[in-house]
């Protein structure tokens, strides 16, 4: 058996122009020992003198054959760089390939923020070293928040991630406008607001022909609007007058604190219409609403009617009631039995 196992390899190991008639010669061999699996020894032994004999047959045919199986050897070659060289068997790309990202951060978790933060690294490497301007100076700009930016890019940003982006914006935007490239330009118009708060200006008022100054005042659900002339000091709300537009002394101090306030009480008279709300609503809306008028006769007012808090709007509303508490946070009384 090891002795056909020798032979075997021998023949398998050969090269030689005839390989056809050795794998003939090997099926026949394997034939052979499939069928007569259960015979003597002495058949196997003769089975791998065959298989030797036709061996050393096939090495020693004669070299016509050899220079037979080299004409059709070449004549093969030629014909495949013939049909490698026709116009219809060009190569093409494989159409399985798998596509490459652009982005080394589109495998993680959130890649458009990532690329965004990479950007303005490189940026702060490129231009860190620009002169800035004092940061009182600044132009005061509303950058998106955290929510702003989760809902746009639909991503979840974690917040000290943002916190570290927004710190590298203002320090790229703090960049002397004059010096300031237009990549960072636009890099940081990605992170700006649509509206900005701080470019909005507000209309002035005016004194129109009649010597009318008109201000407009909110608080809560009140509106009030109050039309300022140079007076006597007499005060009408809703065609009344204060006393019977405001039952509260309270309400009727805060109505008419801007003239106090400047000591303007006797100088100027106020008509006003009032809406929405209830009194302590309405009085307030109507501060603002005087202060905003008196501005406009004396502009110089402005200070002390500020430090006055007649300028500012209140923006403080009733906070709603919870579900489970008397009020907004009042908590029911505990009961011990």
């Amino acid at each position: 058996m090891a002795a056909l196992r020798q032979n075997l390899t021998g023949a398998l190991r050969g090269s030689c122009p005839g390989a056809r008639l050795q794998w003939q010669t090997l099926d026949q061999q394997f034939h052979a020992l499939r069928l007569g699996g259960s015979s003597s020894s002495s058949s196997i032994t003769a089975a791998a003198a065959k298989a030797s004999t036709s061996t050393s047959t096939s090495r020693c045919m004669s070299t016509d054959a050899q220079n037979d199986s080299n004409s059709n050897t070449s004549g093969s070659q030629t014909e495949f760089r013939s049909i490698i060289a026709s116009p219809e068997n060009t190569l093409r790309i494989a159409t399985h390939a798998r596509p490459v990202p652009l982005s080394p951060s589109y495998f993680s978790r959130q890649p458009v923020f990532n690329d965004s933060y990479l950007t303005l690294q490189k940026l702060m490497r490129s231009y860190g070293n620009l002169p800035v301007i004092p940061a009182g100076q600044v132009e005061r700009v509303a950058w998106n928040t955290l929510e702003d930016t989760r809902q746009t890019l639909g991503e979840h940003v974690k917040a000290s991630d943002y916190a570290k982006c927004i710190e590298l914006v203002k320090r790229l935007h703090a960049i002397h406008p004059t010096l300031k490239p237009e990549a960072v330009t636009a890099a940081l118009q990605a992170f700006k607001r649509n509206v900005q708060p701080f470019s909005n200006v507000p209309n002035p008022i005016v004194v129109d022909k009649f010597g009318r100054a008109l201000g407009v005042g909110r608080r809560k659900a009140s509106v009030a609007r109050a039309w300022v002339v140079e007076g006597t000091g007499e005060v009408q709300v809703n065609g009344k007058n204060l006393a019977d537009a405001f039952g509260r002394v309270h309400d009727r101090e805060s109505a008419v604190w801007p003239l106090r306030a400047t000591a303007r009480v006797d100088k100027y008279n106020v008509w006003a219409l009032v809406e929405g709300g209830g009194t302590t609503g309405q009085a307030e809306a109507l501060t603002l609403a005087i202060a905003k008028a008196l501005m406009a006769h004396e502009p110089a007012l402005k200070p002390a009617l500020r430090r006055a808090g007649c300028v500012t709007r209140d923006p403080r509303r009733v906070e709603r009631k919870k579900h489970g508490r008397v009020k907004a946070r009042k908590m029911p009384t505990w009961v011990k039995r």
